[in-house]
């Protein structure tokens, strides 16, 4: 019997490789400037082969993660004609952005156990370990988050948005928004057959400030006191050429 099974998984993990993902991507940087209002990412690639396409046939998805951050979530009730924090909700991590893009509906391409195993869509890449012990409904506040960030464009659900032809080439747009956290960006694409992953290929996308952007980035990061007083002074400069400015057209 264990030499079957040992048969069975050498054979299985032969037929996984024999199907590779072969990524590209419009851009592996992205630059954040002053007058940064978003960016469109292109990625594309192709499925590379040891042997002729075999049945059934794949689904691609794609999937890109922003830097995870923790979050802290209040429950807001009216007491007393005010409206006070009734409950807290620390979440672990929560991905500042976050994109899937699908050929399909993913509740018809991926198993939950295979999205277990790669937190491939968003509920499965917030991480919510001790929110069960501190409200007794943890999922009213993820479905919240979920809500809050994707109708700022920072959670996006792409499906069908995968264009795969002739099962070999592949491709598919993403929308970066304006407010864009600075970090690493996680790339994934995974190969998909009857709901289990065949193949997984990671890469990653550097998002930065430059110019004026990353030095008061920087500033206000290594010397806080610096960038409190800069922009103090900016503050009180503008008020008073606005004030100047004022006296002389009323003088006019």
């Amino acid at each position: 019997m264990k030499r079957w099974i040992a048969i069975f998984l050498f054979l299985a993990t032969r037929l996984a490789a024999q199907e590779e993902v072969v990524l590209g991507l419009s851009q592996d940087r992205v630059h954040i400037t002053a007058d940064f209002n978003g960016s469109e990412l292109l990625v594309f690639g192709a499925v590379k082969r040891e042997s002729p396409i075999t049945e059934p046939p794949l689904d691609v998805i794609v999937t890109l993660a922003g830097p995870a951050e923790p979050l802290t979530m209040h429950l807001k009730d009216r007491r007393l004609g005010i409206w006070v924090n009734v409950e807290t909700v620390d979440i672990q991590a929560a991905p500042s952005f976050y994109a899937v893009a699908t050929t399909g509906p993913l509740k018809d391409i991926l198993r939950s156990t295979e999205d277990l195993r790669h937190s491939i869509t968003v509920p499965r890449a917030i991480r919510t370990v001790g929110a069960a012990s501190m409200t007794e409904n943890p999922a009213d506040y993820i479905e919240a988050l979920l809500r809050i960030r994707a109708e700022s464009g920072a959670y996006q659900s792409l499906e069908n948005a995968v264009q795969l032809d002739q099962q070999t080439l592949f491709r598919t747009r993403i929308t970066l928004p304006s407010n864009l956290t600075e970090g690493s960006y996680d790339a994934r694409v995974f190969l998909m057959r009857e709901g289990h992953v065949v193949s997984r290929f990671d890469t990653a996308i550097d998002v930065r400030k430059v110019g004026l952007e990353r030095w008061l980035y920087v500033l206000s990061r290594e010397n806080p006191l610096s960038y409190g007083i800069l922009s103090l002074s900016i503050a009180i400069l503008a008020g008073w050429l606005a004030s100047t400015l004022f006296r002389a057209i009323r003088g006019t």
